[in-house]
């Protein structure tokens, strides 16, 4: 006779198969193709560029950076500045006449007031619209602007056109042309913040050109500005904001939207797709048919997409796309969750995209090598090196999520041995949720091992548990859950998982579903079990915790001070 944790463990196993094959993967069908080894040197399916325009910007930004580090060392090319300056000024000045004056001298007076409502524009929609990638961008671009204008008029001191009478008011030195950089960098903010890529953006962009011009041409007017000093403000206000956007907020993984989609998920068309088709034939072997997005609803730490792929038949893998942004969300949640639980919780962030999915793939692996039901994995595609990355498996065509399945004995019983496998393989899923617990033929699947563990501590394994009988419970009756639970599991195992968790250890869709049926199933299994435990405390606190909250603090403060400032000064 074995004993009573031997019987358990054999009733748990029981219920998932243990030998023969598992059938949740599409490798025998799938038609493969001879891979290709991109040669070194080659540009990756998606390279990372700032575009034609972008280097341009870049290109006279550098090249200004070069003329007037000369000027401040010689001082010989700035002479010949001067009267190229004063050559232009004077011909501009023989055309004065008493309306033009006045009308250009509105337009000058016109340049502070229009910064400063673009400027508050800007920043209110990005925080009605919750783009905060895109406010710190432009706080950050603002901020260069400000800041390197003013170095360079501090060093340079070049003053205001000489022998020409300056008709508009004017403050400072003069090179460059604070005014125009920091009118030109709002205009650019503007175009990149407000405005969706596409023809409407392309369209702003000249009329900014155009205002820009006309902006640039009176203040040559009013000889405030030589042409010199004009043309390195405006070089430096469309340059850095430019750069600024295009390497920290690109369009394609930050896009400017007016809906309330998951910032995780970046646009699939365009050049993406055609590096996903490529990348995928390439490395994997696999001939693409067709990409679509697909569960974008449930994920939130990827871009989720369903690939059709040539076979005998046709069929589907399913495929993460990672990115960067996806990088920094990995590491605000685990350190969200430091300073939410303290040391129970800690773990460390992830240090490339890379890493991030080799992890995901490794413990894909593992639940697959241990007989768990989980998607067959077929590997890892780079697409752009240290940036985008995705992970292939298998894809459960078919499968319901079990929120929306009728629940029998036969899937609780699956749902528990699911669980009772984790244990025993010395695995922890850490986010057992419905979306994540599929229904295909009376048969429960388990998918999103993003977030699971290796080693996992006795407290996690008990959190997966309970959380997996509050999921069945959903559609069936927790009574029954908890006497089928009682099979595979002993009664001290069932009250620690109950002790473990509460409201902030279950999952925000398990939360939010219990809440729409009006029911307080966590309270309902405390009732029917036969031994209770004290509530198992979350809360631990550490040196590093309270290191990480001192931190935040302070740098709140400094970011408050530094956003208060550019607020109250936006302009010279």
């Amino acid at each position: 006779m074995p004993s009573g944790s031997d019987a358990i463990a054999q009733q748990g196993a029981s219920a998932l198969p243990t030998s023969g094959p598992i059938p949740v993967g599409p490798s025998a069908s799938i038609v493969r193709v001879r891979r290709r080894r991109r040669p070194s040197g080659e540009a990756p399916p998606l390279p990372k560029q700032l575009n034609t325009s972008g280097r341009f910007w870049v290109g006279l930004a550098l090249g200004a950076g070069v003329f007037l580090t000369v000027v401040g060392l010689t001082g010989t090319p700035a002479r010949i500045m001067d009267l190229v300056d004063h050559a232009v000024l004077e011909a501009i000045a023989t055309v004065r006449t008493t309306v033009l004056t006045t009308l250009f001298n509105a337009v000058n007076d016109a340049l502070r007031p229009l910064v400063v409502i673009g400027w508050w524009v800007a920043i209110i929609s990005q925080l009605i619209w919750r783009r905060w990638r895109q406010l710190f961008v432009l706080l950050l671009a603002m901020l260069l602007v400000d800041n390197v204008t003013r170095i360079v008029l501090a060093v340079l001191q070049h003053p205001r056109p000489f022998g020409i009478e300056i008709l508009g008011r004017w403050s400072d030195y003069a090179m460059p042309s604070r005014p125009l950089a920091i009118f030109a960098a709002t205009l650019i903010v503007v175009c990149y913040t407000m405005l969706p890529a596409g023809h409407y953006r392309d369209l702003a962009k000249w009329v900014t050109a155009g205002v820009l011009a006309v902006a640039a041409l009176a203040r040559l007017y009013l000889a405030v500005d030589a042409p010199s000093d004009v043309i390195v403000g405006i070089i430096a206000g469309v340059s850095i904001p430019l750069v600024c956007f295009r390497l920290l907020a690109p369009n394609d993984v930050f896009p400017v939207q007016y809906s309330r989609g998951r910032t995780a998920h970046v646009d699939l068309g365009g050049r993406r797709h055609d590096a996903l088709v490529s990348a995928l034939h390439d490395q994997l072997g696999i001939v693409v048919e067709e990409i679509k997005p697909f569960g974008l609803e449930g994920s939130g730490g990827s871009t989720p997409m369903r690939v059709k792929v040539k076979g005998d038949p046709d069929t589907y893998v399913f495929c993460k796309l990672y990115t960067a942004t996806h990088l920094r969300s990995d590491r605000w949640y685990k350190m969200g969750r430091t300073l939410m639980y303290g040391r129970l919780e800690d773990e460390k962030a992830f240090n490339t995209v890379r890493r991030l999915v080799q992890y995901e793939d490794y413990v894909l692996r593992l639940m697959h090598t241990a007989r768990l039901p989980v998607p067959e994995p077929l590997g890892i595609v780079e697409i752009t090196p240290e940036r985008e990355y995705l992970l292939v498996m298998g894809f459960f065509d078919g499968a319901v999520e079990i929120g929306d399945a009728e629940v029998d004995q036969g899937m609780i019983d699956q749902g528990l041995a699911i669980v009772r496998r984790l244990w025993e393989a010395g695995l922890a899923h850490r986010d057992i949720k419905p979306a994540n617990l599929l229904v295909r033929d009376g048969r429960v699947l388990v998918i999103d091992s993003a977030f699971a563990e290796v080693r996992p501590s006795p407290w996690r394994q008990a959190v997966d548990l309970a959380n997996m009988m509050l999921v069945l419970a959903l559609r069936s009756e927790p009574r029954t859950v908890l006497d089928r639970a009682r099979l595979q599991f002993s009664d001290d195992e069932i009250a620690e998982a109950f002790a473990a968790t509460r409201g902030l250890t279950m999952p925000t869709q398990l939360r939010r579903m219990m809440r729409q049926q009006g029911r307080d199933l966590h309270k309902e299994f405390l009732t029917l079990l036969p031994a209770r435990l004290p509530p198992i405390r979350i809360q631990r606190w550490s040196l590093r915790r309270i290191g990480l909250l001192v931190a935040i603090i302070v740098g709140a403060v400094f970011a408050a001070i530094i956003a208060v400032s550019l607020v109250r000064t936006p302009l010279w």
